[in-house]
């Protein structure tokens, strides 16, 4: 690989660390990918990337082996991203790490994400008597996976994009959505779920426009924050929220959310499909 993922352990072999090690976060900056689209300071939205990793292990104290599923909040201010497959090596790197107090774990998890990514960056745990809390929770909103479907762009065309006069509040969401990794070009699957208030978006050219992804290869975080432009700019609409919930790999999943509107929220219940 060249470029700034040059030295990153995606599409590598690599061996599972047996020691702790902050330094195995390979971080990515933003800037390239918000520069292709357009995106400069001051940002057009607030929002994070909430990470799950589900198969978070360490050891206490005493040397007994404890578990949990922890949430990762970054903000989507943050300069950097972290490579995915940096943070499952890291994780690893866990597991035989002796941790006095669950406190002490979250404090050295928080620290290390946070120093890779430049801004602070939110760490809880639900531990196995939680499991059961952890309820999947439907995507919001009306499914257009059913709608009259228009030809698919071979790539992302905000073109396809058609609005009506009517006006009002809509949530979308399709599970249809795919795109591809940057590197290894194995495919990611997600539910997209849209908000919006404006001029009403035709479900068909929606549908054909996140469809456009299947081939296209980037990150989670960018892929969001281009449909995120697109639909600002060939939707004009007032308020816009776009959220995207990809499936786990590798025992982690990622779900960025990018909106115009502060009051709206992103679900934290993990989707169906996670």
């Amino acid at each position: 690989m060249t470029g700034p993922l040059a030295g990153a352990p995606l599409g590598r072999a690599a061996p599972t660390p047996e020691r702790y090690d902050a330094g195995l976060l390979f971080p990515v900056e933003r800037s390239d990918a918000r520069a292709s689209i357009g995106l400069v300071e001051p940002l057009p939205f607030v929002g994070h990337d909430a990470w799950t990793a589900w198969e978070l292990a360490w050891l206490d104290g005493t040397g007994r082996p404890q578990a949990a599923v922890a949430r990762f909040d970054v903000p989507a201010a943050s300069p950097r991203i972290v490579e995915s497959k940096s943070v499952k090596l890291y994780l690893n790197a866990l597991n035989h790490e002796r941790h006095a107090t669950r406190d002490d774990l979250v404090a050295t998890v928080a620290r290390d994400r946070a120093a890779a990514v430049g801004a602070a960056v939110r760490v809880a745990l639900a531990l196995p008597p939680a499991y059961a809390g952890l309820a999947r929770e439907p995507a919001d909103g009306a499914s257009i996976d059913g709608a009259a479907l228009p030809a698919i762009p071979d790539a992302p065309d905000p073109g396809c994009l058609r609005t009506t006069a009517w006006d009002g509040d809509e949530t979308l969401h399709t599970s249809l959505f795919r795109s591809v990794c940057p590197v290894t070009r194995q495919p990611d699957f997600a539910t997209v779920i849209v908000r919006y208030r404006g001029p009403r978006i035709d479900r068909g050219s929606l549908l054909a426009y996140l469809a456009s992804y299947r081939r296209h290869a980037g990150f989670h975080e960018h892929c969001v924050e281009r449909i995120f432009v697109d639909l600002a700019a060939a939707c004009r609409p007032r308020a816009l929220a776009v959220e995207a919930r990809y499936t786990r790999r590798g025992g982690v999943d990622i779900n960025p959310y990018r909106t115009n509107e502060p009051v709206w929220r992103a679900r934290s219940a993990p989707d169906p499909r996670q």
